[in-house]
């Protein structure tokens, strides 16, 4: 497996969280998603996703913490912190619905970025991929949902 991909799947591995992104993925089937994926840096206190905004891409975390809050009438909510191993970003993903929290970079991070387009491109020629990784992305969605304080949280 390349180093590039190694940390992400190295930090999926190691999330013990309830609601833990956990796809059945051997080591070529990794290689072969991070063909899909764009790594990208965040410092402490960037925006990663606005609360409102129209967009669906899925972000995975490899390293750092992002931190999840809704911004409303009675000012800013935090809502949950996301740690290595996680996604975010799924709720809008398969909703097509405007983003419904900010998310921002607690410290320093890394993600890495699946965007819609390149989930269809990924349907079309990997659709056993994309399959295992709906499945596992329906799952942390099912958890959140279960789990009252992360219900709102799911993005």
């Amino acid at each position: 497996m390349s180093s590039s991909i190694q940390d992400l799947c190295r930090a999926v591995a190691q999330n013990t969280s309830y609601d833990a992104f956990v796809p059945a993925f051997n080591a070529q089937q990794w290689e072969t998603f991070a063909g899909y994926l764009q790594p990208y840096d965040l410092n402490a206190g960037q925006v990663l996703i606005d609360q409102g905004a129209n967009d669906r891409t899925l972000f995975f975390i490899e390293r750092g913490a992002l931190s999840v809050h809704l911004i409303g009438s009675q000012g800013q909510m935090r809502l949950a912190i996301l740690n290595p191993g996680s996604v975010v970003g799924e709720g809008s993903f398969f909703s097509r619905l405007p983003r419904s929290a900010n998310v921002v970079a607690t410290g320093a991070a890394r993600v890495w970025r699946l965007t819609a387009i390149r989930f269809a491109e990924m349907s079309n020629r990997q659709p056993a991929l994309a399959l295992e990784l709906t499945m596992a992305l329906g799952a942390v969605i099912a958890k959140r949902m279960v789990n009252k304080p992360k219900r709102v949280a799911v993005t």
